[in-house]
């Protein structure tokens, strides 16, 4: 689970990315998952945009998001959604080490 002061750190982050990834018509497929799980390990933190024509609202797609994934979904603004997925791999672990040193501050 993440602290409210993490959370604000990946929002901080996420502030000037642009969306990758938008779910559109067909929503949240197995292979939209797969790709999104691949983007993550690499990045760890990234945007998605909810098109006008999806079936879901962006509120709808982080529920279905964070119930079918160990994603975690940071925000949602409007159309936007931000994403957070501890890396796997040590190596591409940039933002997950900075907010464990956040946590460790903490005490």
């Amino acid at each position: 689970m993440i602290t409210g002061k993490q959370k604000r750190y990946l929002k901080a982050q996420a502030h000037s990315m642009r969306p990758v990834f938008q779910i559109g018509k067909e929503g949240l497929t197995d292979e939209w998952f797969e790709q999104v799980g691949h983007a993550l390990e690499k990045r760890e933190l990234l945007k998605v945009n909810v098109l006008q024509g999806a079936m879901l609202e962006a509120k709808e797609a982080a529920a279905a998001i964070t119930a079918n994934s160990e994603i975690t979904v940071v925000q949602v603004i409007g159309h936007v959604l931000v994403l957070y997925r501890q890396a796997q791999d040590p190596k591409n672990r940039q933002i997950s080490t900075s907010l464990q040193k956040i946590t460790q501050h903490k005490r």
